[in-house]
């Protein structure tokens, strides 16, 4: 059977449908709406697009480094030496001193033993947890795990168990039931969430492994370069030893400019890994040029740790901008995510389009990214973005919304507002 005849391609394609004829009063931005839209120049805050510059929160260079001369100096010169490709994997002829150097330097910054590069964030998660583990075990995560990080579970054969969005007494809850069945248990949680802008509570995690033995994996795609005084992520927002967490994970895609991942933690895990982790052994290098950016982005966080701070400001800024409008924010915290939950989901895809209309760029996103009835637009706050800019989207966002609601009554669809009252009146 053709792959458009399944019946979820089927249900892809009415669902399609129905959110071209909510759209019917406007002109979507494209056939495929706000996604997948060619950029003819950086993704910054303001982004050069075929038909003219958006004000752009897709992107997630959160420190701005992806512009910065020392990272695009240092990625110019690997392609000069190295040309464009690693050309084999790490292990087998494709290693450079830059990947020497970098994973060293990552290792340093963190604080830990060693450290491994892959080519790519999501086979990071993917393939070291399936490797690491197996049919016997448990895995023990976050209800908002990346799915990354859920497919290597997955591939493990391991019993898996997702608990409450960073629920502790939900996680104890499931370690005191299952702990004594299985050799080996791995909890699985993030750093930062990246579709909530909320962080896990890791002292109390942490706290957890004394009294029930398990290991512990935390990604910091979102958190490496965004969290802590100088950027060193979740163990140092909250004060913590680097070596409470067995594995370290993250990406080199976000704060540090560049594309890919690592695993960072003790020797013996770095090295267990080299040599048998499918992602890292079997797939072709990072290009040095990549290697490069990221290793020269972590350069200039180290010797300009105040960018995490000035972020971070920036973020708690963005939140509190939002909240003034009357903007459902969530449960969003510390992390540069931030996400208007609209709740309905054709309102949300209505209100990108709309926003796209008037030259700001910003996603939807609904079931199954996020949870039903759950759908929202997600901004990504970097340091680019001045203050005003952020204000003058979200107050496009209210602006949007409520022409969106006014297109659905039109249509015999009575949307509750996700707006709440004070704002919406101030409109």
């Amino acid at each position: 059977m053709p792959i458009y005849r399944s019946s979820r391609m089927a249900r892809f394609q009415d669902d399609y449908a129905l959110l071209n004829q909510f759209s019917a009063l406007m002109r979507m931005p494209g056939e495929t709406g706000t996604f997948l839209l060619p950029k003819a120049a950086v993704n910054g805050p303001v982004v050069q697009m075929a038909d003219g510059e958006l004000l752009g929160f897709s992107g997630f260079d959160y420190l701005g480094l992806g512009q910065h001369p020392r990272v695009m100096d240092a990625a110019r010169e690997a392609i000069g030496r190295y040309g464009t490709t690693a050309a084999a994997s790490l292990v087998c002829g494709g290693q450079t001193d830059l990947h020497s150097r970098l994973e060293q330097r990552l290792a340093d910054f963190l604080g830990v033993e060693a450290a491994l590069t892959f080519n790519s964030g999501f086979s990071t998660n993917a393939s070291t947890i399936g490797c690491l583990f197996d049919d016997k075990d448990l895995i023990l995560h976050d209800a908002l795990m990346h799915a990354s990080a859920v497919e290597g579970a997955r591939t493990t054969g391991a019993r898996r168990i997702a608990f409450a969005h960073n629920d502790v007494a939900a996680l104890e809850a499931l370690l005191t039931e299952h702990r004594g069945r299985h050799p080996r248990v791995l909890v699985l949680i993030e750093g930062a969430y990246s579709m909530d802008g909320d962080i896990a509570p890791l002292r109390e995690i942490v706290e957890l492994k004394s009294r029930h033995d398990f290991f512990l994996m935390v990604d910091e795609a979102h958190s490496l370069g965004t969290l802590g005084a100088t950027g060193r992520g979740i163990a140092e927002h909250w004060g913590l030893a680097r070596d409470a967490v067995d594995i370290w994970m993250g990406t080199l895609s976000k704060a540090l400019a560049s594309v890919g991942g690592y695993i960072a933690g003790s020797r013996d895990l770095i090295n267990y890994l080299r040599f048998n982790c499918p992602g890292f052994l079997f797939s072709t290098g990072l290009p040095p040029s990549a290697a490069a950016a990221a290793d020269a982005a972590l350069a200039v966080l180290q010797d300009e740790p105040q960018r995490a701070r000035q972020l971070q400001q920036r973020v708690a800024a963005a939140q509190r901008i939002a909240l003034s409008m009357g903007l459902d924010i969530g449960t969003a915290s510390h992390a540069p995510i931030l996400p208007v939950i609209l709740k309905d989901r054709d309102l949300t895809w209505y209100a990108s389009f709309a926003l796209h209309g008037r030259r700001i760029g910003v996603h939807p996103l609904s079931h199954p990214a996020c949870a039903w009835g759950q759908a929202r637009l997600r901004f990504f706050i970097t340091l680019a973005h001045a203050e005003a800019q952020i204000e003058q989207a979200l107050a496009q966002v209210v602006q949007v919304v409520l022409e969106g609601l006014e297109v659905g009554r039109a249509m015999g669809r009575q949307i509750e507002s996700p707006l709440a009252a004070p704002a919406a009146q101030g409109v």
